[in-house]
């Protein structure tokens, strides 16, 4: 069974609920002030960009499902969320917003990455997930993706971050 003879009333709303979403965000940002800085752009710019952008994928997605719907989408398995999964990635997430101002940037969002992963991997069924090999493997890759995303924003973009210390640098 194709997504075609699904009801497009979903999809229709997915795609109302984007638009409405563009909306909000263009009307937020004309009040934001326009004037041009260094750039040449003013700091309305890029909220009228993301504003443009969903909109029109907004409009796209209603015509797609106004049209016949995502001719390529298979339709849904049936299979139950895994609630599992849910919980790992929601500690993660709560882990992160708890504990960056104490552990700093880096480790905060190592963890969150290290539980995230952790959750999908058993989600998907993969027999190595609680293995500690896994586990250093995923902290190891946390912690390459966290760390140059924090020395980019403190060093290079002058962003205070919260850091273990006060150097700039962990």
């Amino acid at each position: 069974m194709t997504q075609q003879a699904l009801n497009p009333w979903p999809q229709t709303l997915i795609g109302a609920g984007v638009l409405l979403t563009g909306l909000a965000l263009a009307a937020g940002a004309l009040t934001i002030p326009a004037a041009a800085g260094y750039g040449g752009v003013g700091p309305n710019f890029l909220p009228w960009v993301c504003a443009a952008v969903l909109i029109v994928c907004g409009a796209w997605i209603i015509w797609e499902s106004r049209t016949g719907g995502f001719r390529e989408m298979e339709a849904p398995s049936g299979e139950a969320p895994s609630w599992a999964a849910f919980v790992w990635v929601s500690a993660g997430l709560l882990a992160n917003a708890a504990l960056i101002t104490t552990i700093g940037f880096i480790l905060s969002c190592t963890l969150c990455y290290l539980l995230a992963v952790q959750g999908l991997r058993r989600a998907a069924g993969e027999s190595a997930a609680g293995t500690p090999r896994t586990w250093a493997v995923d902290t190891v890759t946390g912690l390459v993706i966290s760390a140059p995303v924090f020395w980019m924003f403190t060093q290079f973009l002058a962003i205070n971050l919260p850091g273990l210390t006060n150097t700039g640098w962990i």
